[in-house]
């Protein structure tokens, strides 16, 4: 039985722009719509714009909290997980998405990003930090110009990442 790609839509909360919440809406938007579910870190900014998008497009969004409260989760969120984690739960996030689109962000974006390369995962870059100019492998990092690329391309790296996967112990293929 094949699953639905799980696309990470990472970005900042307090500090996104009103640019980048547009941004991550669409994203959002586009992400259900092309069949696939959405895990952010649940709460404000990017998250919530994100979430927000993919209820538009009748997706559905799972939020990784960094607090124990499920109800810290934003409203458009279907299910939340709550870690009580802080910022460690950004590694939940990068290892659960099988692509990531980073949109605007800022320390907590910039340590998901660096989770990502660490495990050879590309971040598709929304107006986003600017790792071209850090030396990361350009395989790692693609800077994208619009929410429908950034979409585009996850959801073909996500679909090429699932099916490079081995089932675990105890599980047939």
């Amino acid at each position: 039985m094949s699953r639905k790609p799980i696309i990470g839509v990472i970005g900042g909360g307090s500090t996104a722009s009103p640019e980048g919440i547009a941004l991550a809406e669409e994203v959002g938007f586009l992400i259900a719509r092309a069949d696939a579910v959405l895990i952010c870190g649940g709460l404000n900014g990017v998250m919530e714009a994100s979430a927000k998008g993919a209820k538009r497009g009748g997706g559905l969004t799972l939020g990784v909290l960094p607090t124990g409260n499920k109800a810290d989760a934003n409203p458009f969120i279907d299910l939340p997980i709550a870690t009580a984690m802080s910022t460690a739960r950004n590694l939940v996030i990068v290892r659960t998405a099988d692509a990531l689109i980073a949109v605007n962000g800022s320390y907590g974006t910039l340590s998901e990003m660096a989770h990502a390369f660490d495990l050879a995962k590309t971040v598709f870059a929304l107006h986003s930090w600017p790792m071209e100019k850090a030396g990361v492998d350009p395989k790692l990092f693609v800077a994208v110009s619009t929410p429908r690329e950034a979409v585009d391309r996850a959801i073909e790296y996500a679909k090429r990442a699932m099916a490079a996967e081995k089932p675990g112990p105890g599980f047939a293929k």
